[in-house]
């Protein structure tokens, strides 16, 4: 199972789905089947916030992907706050203007599931979520390696 962060979406608006058929007939069976999933935050984030209409109407079309969390979910990220170093996965403009926060939700979920976490967030960048993938044993890539575990680098 994948869960995809906002800016792997984000980045797959850039591969049209005209121009790249293979890429995105593979992400519709991932998302039929239940292998390719997100959070409801992150649904939440691009309805809010996305550049790109296909990427718009491929989300409101493929809304069942995107997961409410379980009970068990909120405990892991519960203990994700108990770190000081990850208070800051929810900025604090975001809880003044009620803006949704995805990061500890994917992180969240990619735990709980077992799954690989798709993210545009590197390790060199400082970025939160593949440290605290790092941290949590969850198995974390980007959409490049995403693309090629599914043997989509045509």
């Amino acid at each position: 199972m994948y869960i995809f962060d906002k800016n792997v979406f984000l980045a797959l608006g850039h591969y049209y789905p005209k121009r790249f058929p293979t890429i995105w007939k593979r992400v519709n069976e991932l998302a039929d089947s239940g292998t390719l999933r997100s959070v409801r935050e992150v649904r939440r984030e691009i309805e809010t916030n996305c550049p790109f209409e296909h990427i718009a109407e491929w989300v409101s079309e493929h809304h069942d992907i995107f997961m409410i969390p379980t009970e068990a979910e909120l405990i892991i990220i519960r203990e994700i706050f108990q770190k000081e170093q990850y208070r800051g996965l929810v900025r604090r403009q975001n809880i003044i203007r009620g803006l949704p926060v995805a990061d500890p939700f994917i992180v969240a979920a990619g735990k709980f599931f077992g799954a690989c976490v798709i993210t545009q967030e590197s390790m060199k960048s400082g970025a939160r979520i593949p440290h605290l993938c790092n941290e949590m044993d969850i198995r974390c890539k980007n959409l490049e390696g995403f693309l090629e575990q599914e043997e989509l680098m045509y």
